[in-house]
């Protein structure tokens, strides 16, 4: 037998909350506790549903349905408009929490986070697990609840923590793999979308099962890369370390609610956007070549337009360019309404992969960067848009990006938040929610199991 098949060692936990944002809802509104709760955007009869709980999903309740679809199939549910920044808060504490056990490796989205086990025998894991999740009850409350996966690797890790939510823990040992998996429908493992999954059914390859009796060699061709033999390794159980992504591009979408319709406010919209998208440019040191700003209209139009340029990574920059571009898109497309704008700022390069002209770039353009740079710092310390360029907007729904992007959590700076004090977060989470008229109940606290690592004094 091979190692594979006979060690009970495992290297990676995933957490994976459920339902996130409509349980944080219900944790901080007890008398949501039983009801179906749906989370929109915004507070307006057109906004259709970004989460819902379990409550709500019995019913048939799917993310992306409209408020009249909703009310048909389940007339007692509940919307609350999306609060990013409790969202965000909260995904914060939550880190504080788990890093109390161990390290937090990644946070794939504002509920996802791997944690690296090193090399750690299954039942230990599933101490340390148990023991997690306990303390999160205690600290960050009983409804806000994750699964877990554990395993030999981050992707068997992420499938053991969608396999039995909510409130799941599943170990899938490397002594065990492939079998334990073989009832997972193919379009719910990670990394098989909708293309990739037509491509296995041509190969007839319609089941987990069928994908496992694969050579390596073979996956690979049906992937057309290397990436089908890693993920096949990895769904056997081997140690697959998952390769960092590059960056690829910075970008906002929003759609616009009835009153943002009209080009003259979508333009408002996107400025706001790039500011957005500039700011994470310049967090994470990027400079950008091209910018493409797109829009979709109320027929099913999709219309965008690209500019290329030196490298840039001032707001000043960014927001000619846009302007100049969405005029020229508008103008070329004759349309009066409005459904969706999106900005992205592409062709990304760092400080050393720069050609010469950087240095010969206009004084202006130094100056503006400098600037730039600077309300980046002060509206990261003092919050969100102290300073910014031009009038200042506020977009209906607040949060700029309009939704939390499942991949990313914004910054506090993005949410107009200004730096964490050190005052009891959960007291100043109950104050927000009651000033808005919502009763709240505070989680209780207990003890630690012996054994473990103490909590820490964070509260």
């Amino acid at each position: 037998m091979s190692d594979t098949e006979t060690t009970s060692t495992v290297s990676t936990l995933y957490i994976d909350f459920d339902a996130f944002f409509a349980n944080v809802e219900k944790q901080l509104d007890p008398s949501l506790h039983a009801l179906p709760v749906l989370v929109c955007p915004m507070d307006t009869p057109r906004s259709g549903v970004i989460a819902c709980c379990y409550e709500a999903k019995a019913f048939g309740v799917k993310r992306g349905m409209s408020r009249q679809e909703v009310n048909k199939i389940a007339p007692n549910g509940v919307f609350r408009p999306a609060r990013h920044e409790i969202y965000v808060e909260i995904h914060h504490k939550i880190i504080d929490v788990i890093e109390t056990f161990i390290p937090v490796r990644r946070s794939w989205s504002i509920d996802e986070m791997e944690c690296d086990l090193g090399t750690m025998d299954g039942k230990a894991a599933l101490t340390l697990a148990e023991n997690i999740r306990d303390a999160l009850s205690d600290v960050i409350g009983p409804l806000i609840t994750p699964s877990i996966g554990i395993a030999s690797n981050q992707l068997l890790a992420k499938i053991g923590a969608e396999m039995n939510k909510p409130r799941g823990l599943e170990l899938l040992e490397p002594r065990f793999m492939p079998e334990k998996i073989h009832k997972v429908p193919l379009k719910d493992v990670p990394g098989i979308a909708d293309g990739m999954l037509h491509r296995l059914q041509l190969a007839n390859v319609t089941t987990l099962p069928h994908l496992l009796a694969l050579a390596p060699k073979q996956a690979r061709a049906i992937w057309g890369s290397v990436e089908g033999e890693r993920m096949w390794r990895a769904l056997h159980g081997e140690h697959v370390v998952k390769p960092e992504t590059k960056r690829g591009m910075f970008g906002h979408s929003r759609v616009l609610a009835r009153d943002w319709q009209d080009p003259v406010k979508a333009h408002e919209c996107l400025r706001l956007l790039t500011t957005k998208a500039a700011r994470r440019l310049r967090k994470e040191a990027y400079y950008a070549t091209k910018l493409t700003v797109s829009f979709k209209d109320f027929h099913g139009g999709k219309f965008k337009i690209e500019r290329e340029f030196s490298a840039l990574r001032d707001d000043y920059s960014f927001l000619r360019i846009m302007a100049e571009a969405f005029d020229s898109l508008i103008s070329s497309s004759r349309i009066k309404r409005l459904k969706h704008v999106a900005i992205f700022l592409h062709g990304l390069q760092k400080h050393a992969q720069l050609s010469g002209d950087l240095f010969s770039k206009p004084e202006d353009t130094a100056r503006q960067e400098t600037v730039s740079e600077i309300m980046d710092v002060l509206n990261e310390k003092f919050g969100g848009e102290m300073l910014h360029l031009g009038k200042r907007v506020e977009l209906p729904g607040g949060y700029a990006g309009g939704k939390i992007a499942f991949g990313r959590i914004p910054t506090r700076a993005e949410l107009g938040l200004s730096a964490p004090q050190q005052s009891n977060w959960l007291e100043r989470l109950e104050l927000d929610a009651e000033s808005e008229g919502i009763p709240t109940q505070r989680p209780s606290q207990k003890r630690h199991q012996p054994g473990f690592p103490p909590m820490a004094n964070r509260c």
